[in-house]
């Protein structure tokens, strides 16, 4: 039942779903790329622009990378990836032990229906970064980052002390890359809009909430996960956090160097880490599909967050307030998904020491 619409995830995907469309600088995507090798510190967040644009997220060099995986071939919904075990075949492809490999995250390209994988072989600061690329049928292979077009932006004013956090989700929407993660300022939580074809990137946006769970006011928290949704003619971001408030915020407030407080509309239970979210459509409403560390997988409805003034008051003993939604019983053990079609998301799930890939229907 369920991926990030990477952000239907989060991208290519959710404008060709909700209508979005992309900006005149992406008419042509590979202008200013260059060819060279691409040297990653870490593996992090992935997603996917236009033609077969991936922005692949570095957190340990706070540089995200727009890569040209000249995966452009349009292929019809028919088969889709099932594989027991994945983790095990990486480590095969690789050349180590499957208990040397994780998986930091997965997109889904809308062209081609590829999916790629960000994946750390071992662990710690000497983990190697690997993509991985898994087609429909399932074969995996290795993405060769020795000679590949490509350009980089780098986060200027990124935190060093939680390194890994620089950045914590991103997703290209309407010609630019939205990228979640810390600062290294005293208001550290920042949502950066950065325009692709990449120029220079800003300091980004501080975002406040208030988080229900914790009976305060936050800013040093970060977005762990995040996709873009219009609300009536409006562009916004809906956001989770960890112990798990739900926020949305309008596009058009994410201005350099400025300060916003973002609307608290749903408390899904403490003690608990957002690890991947989706926006979809099914019988003509709208639903976020988000994985959870300790929750389950949570179906929440849409309907009314037009309109929801918002959470400002503690909410006691771990509830749950806002947004209503429902736990996806089959959706036990999820880890990461993004969209694969309209009615259908592939799904990464941990069963014991098996990380398992497969494709399954929307709830």
């Amino acid at each position: 039942m369920l991926n990030r619409l990477g952000a239907l995830t989060a991208l290519f995907a959710l404008a060709l779903v909700f209508g979005l469309p992309f900006s005149s600088a992406a008419d042509d995507p590979t202008t200013g790329l260059s060819e060279a090798a691409v040297e990653l510190k870490s593996a992090g967040p992935l997603g996917f622009g236009p033609k077969g644009i991936l922005f692949v997220g570095d957190p340990m060099a706070a540089t995200i990378y727009a890569i040209d995986t000249g995966d452009r071939t349009e292929m019809p919904v028919k088969d889709q990836p099932k594989i027991e075990g994945i983790n095990e075949k990486i480590a095969s492809l690789l050349g180590t032990a499957a208990k040397e490999v994780q998986v930091k995250d997965l997109a889904v390209n809308p062209i081609s229906r590829n999916t790629y994988l960000s994946v750390a072989r071992g662990s710690g600061k000497n983990a190697m970064a690997v993509l991985v690329k898994v087609t429909p049928a399932g074969k995996l292979s290795e993405v060769s980052l020795k000679n590949i077009k490509h350009s980089k932006t780098t986060l200027a004013n990124a935190t060093e002390k939680n390194r890994m956090e620089a950045i914590t989700h991103l997703a290209y929407v309407k010609g630019r890359l939205l990228v979640a993660g810390l600062s290294n300022e005293e208001f550290s939580s920042k949502l950066r809009s950065i325009p692709y074809p990449f120029d220079k990137t800003d300091k980004g946006t501080g975002i406040e909430i208030f988080h229900g769970a914790h009976g305060r006011l936050e800013t040093k928290s970060p977005i762990r996960v995040f996709a873009p949704y219009k609300i009536g003619d409006e562009d916004h971001v809906l956001a989770a956090y960890t112990c798990t408030p739900l926020v949305k915020m309008p596009l058009s407030s994410l201005e350099p160097g400025k300060e916003i407080k973002a609307t608290t509309v749903a408390e899904l239970g403490n003690r608990n880490r957002p690890l991947s979210m989706i926006i979809y459509q099914k019988d003509g409403k709208n639903y976020v599909l988000l994985a959870n560390s300790a929750r389950g997988l949570m179906k929440i409805q849409l309907e009314g967050v037009d309109k929801i003034p918002g959470i400002t008051k503690p909410i006691k003993g771990g509830g749950t307030a806002g947004l209503k939604y429902e736990t996806i019983k089959e959706g036990k053990g999820v880890q990461k998904l993004d969209a694969y079609d309209k009615g259908h998301a592939v799904v990464l799930t941990q069963d014991g020491s098996k990380l398992n890939l497969q494709t399954i229907e929307l709830p």
